[in-house]
C-alpha cells in the first residue's frame, strides 16, 4: 500500500493554498468514533467542533460505532462487519459479506482471538483517501496507526497522528492481572496489533500526544525520536462539565467515572479503600458506569457485601454529569495510568475537589489543584479521602483552584489552535 516515491506526484495530491492564514481542509479519521466508546470518541467530537469554529473545513471519517457530530461537520461512514457491536456481539457474517477480502481478514482475526479493527480500518480509509485525497490539505489519524496511513502519505497527503497514550501500558496491566498462563496468552494475542502501530508511528513525521508523560512513554516504548512529538493537551467541554447552582452537596459522598472493569482504571483500589472507611464512617460511592456481570469488580463488590453503599448508575446522558458532580463531596480518579486524564479535568470543571493518583499524566492535569497519591495503593486513597472529608475548608480551596485551572489551561479552542499549528508544520515539511 505504501507505494513508491512517485506517489508524491499522484494526481489526487492536495492542491489548495495552505498559507498561515488560509482555512484548511481537514480529514479527521477515527476507526471507531462514538463518544460513549471512550476517550477517542470524545476527542473526535470535540476537536472537530473546535476546528470548525476556527473556520476550517472538517470532514470526519469513521468506522462503527459512528460518532455523533454537529450538523455542519460531514461524516463519511466506513462500514465494517462491526463484530464488537454489543447488540450482536461476535455475530457470524453472511457468505456475501465474506466475499470482501477485508471483511474476511476482519472475521478471521476476531475468530482467532485478535483485534483486527485497526488493520482493516486502515485498508478501508486508504481506499477512501485514494478517491478523495484532492479534497484535503491534511489527514489526521486518531490512534489507528495502521499500515494504510503509509499509503496515504505515499499518495501525497501530509499525515499527522494523535497517540493518546502507549497502548502497551494497557496490555502489560491486563497481562499482569491474569493469573493463568493461557489467559495471559489470550491477552497478548488480542494486543498483537501493537507491533503494527509501532512500525507505522516510527514513519510519521509529526505525532500529537496529549501530555509530556505520554510523550516520554510513547517515545520510549515505541522507539520514536522525541523531536517528532508535539504535546497538545485535551480540552474539557464546559458545556457539559460545569458548576450547578441550587443543588445541595451531599456529605460523605464519593464519585468516580472510570470504566469499571478495565484494570488500568484502578477502580478496585478505590472500592477497597471505601470498604475500609466504612468500618468507621458512613461513606458512599457512586460509580458512573456498570460492571461486567461476574467480572472482577462485580465479584469484589459481592465479596465485600458492598451493594448498600456502592451505586453503579450505568450509562448516563451527557446533560446529567454536572448534576451528579454537584451532589458529590469528592471526585476520585484511581487510575494506574492516564495518557491525559479527562475524568480529573471534568470534575475540576464542575468545581469539585479531586483526589487523583500520580499515574501517567494525571499530575499534569491536576497540578496543585488536587490531592495526589501513589497509584495502586488503597491505603493511600483511604487516607486522602478521610483527610478531605474532615476538612471542608480544604475541599473548598481545591474546588476553586481546580475550576480556575481548567478555565486557564484546558479549553478545546486552545487545543484546536495548537493542532492547526501542527498541521501547518506537517504540510510545510511535506511540500
Amino acid at each position: 500500500m505504501a507505494g513508491s516515491n512517485q506517489g508524491r506526484e499522484h494526481a489526487n495530491a492536495p492542491s489548495a493554498s495552505t498559507g498561515s492564514e488560509a482555512p484548511l481542509r481537514i480529514c479527521l479519521f477515527t476507526y471507531r468514533g462514538n463518544p460513549t466508546c471512550g476517550g477517542q470518541g470524545v476527542y473526535t467530537k470535540r476537536l472537530s467542533r473546535a476546528l470548525a469554529d476556527l473556520g476550517h473545513k472538517v470532514d470526519v471519517v469513521s468506522g462503527p460505532p459512528y460518532p455523533v457530530l454537529d450538523s455542519d461537520i460531514t461524516l463519511h461512514k466506513l462500514p465494517s462487519l462491526d463484530l464488537y457491536n454489543p447488540d450482536d456481539l461476535f455475530r457470524v457474517p453472511s457468505l456475501k459479506e465474506l466475499t470482501s477480502p477485508v471483511n474476511l481478514i476482519e472475521w478471521l482475526g476476531v475468530s482467532s482471538g485478535g483485534f483486527p479493527e485497526p488493520f482493516t480500518s486502515g485498508i478501508r480509509v486508504w481506499n477512501f483517501m485514494r478517491k478523495n485525497a484532492r479534497n484535503y490539505d491534511v489527514f489526521h489519524d486518531n490512534q489507528c496507526l495502521a499500515y494504510g496511513l503509509l499509503g496515504i502519505q505515499a499518495i501525497g497527503v501530509p499525515t499527522v497522528a494523535t497517540i493518546h497514550h502507549p497502548i502497551t501500558v494497557d496490555r502489560d496491566v491486563e497481562v499482569s492481572s491474569e493469573k493463568i498462563w493461557w489467559r495471559k496468552l489470550k491477552v497478548r494475542r488480542w494486543y498483537s496489533f501493537i507491533n503494527m502501530q509501532k512500525r507505522v508511528s516510527r514513519r510519521l513525521s509529526h505525532i500529537i500526544t496529549v501530555s509530556e508523560a505520554s510523550k516520554d512513554d510513547i517515545s520510549r516504548q515505541f522507539a520514536i525520536p522525541p523531536y517528532k512529538f508535539r504535546v497538545v493537551a485535551n480540552g474539557i467541554n464546559t458545556d457539559i462539565f460545569h458548576p450547578v447552582e441550587g443543588i445541595k452537596r451531599e456529605e460523605n459522598q464519593i464519585m468516580v467515572t472510570n470504566s469499571a472493569d478495565t484494570p488500568l482504571k484502578g477502580l478496585r483500589y478505590l472500592i477497597e479503600a471505601v470498604a475500609s472507611i466504612r468500618r468507621y464512617r458512613d461513606v458512599k460511592l457512586t460509580v458512573i458506569g456498570k460492571p461486567k456481570k461476574d467480572g472482577v469488580i462485580d465479584r469484589l463488590v459481592n465479596s465485600l457485601g458492598a451493594h448498600d453503599y456502592i451505586t453503579f448508575t450505568g450509562r448516563i446522558p451527557d446533560e446529567d454529569f454536572a448534576s451528579y458532580y454537584a451532589r458529590t463531596t469528592i471526585a476520585v480518579v484511581p487510575s494506574l495510568y492516564e495518557g491525559f486524564g479527562l475524568p480529573a479535568g471534568e470534575a475540576m470543571a464542575c468545581r469539585v475537589p479531586v483526589i487523583s493518583t500520580t499515574g501517567g499524566a494525571l499530575p499534569e492535569v491536576v497540578g496543585d489543584a488536587g490531592v495526589l497519591v501513589k497509584p495502586g495503593d488503597a491505603r493511600a486513597l483511604e487516607k486522602a479521602i478521610v483527610d478531605l472529608l474532615d476538612n471542608p475548608e480544604k475541599r473548598d480551596v481545591l474546588a476553586r483552584a481546580g475550576y480556575e485551572r481548567v478555565k486557564r489551561h484546558f479549553t478545546w479552542s486552545n487545543t484546536a489552535q495548537d493542532v492547526v499549528n501542527v498541521y501547518r508544520e506537517a504540510i510545510g515539511a511535506h511540500s
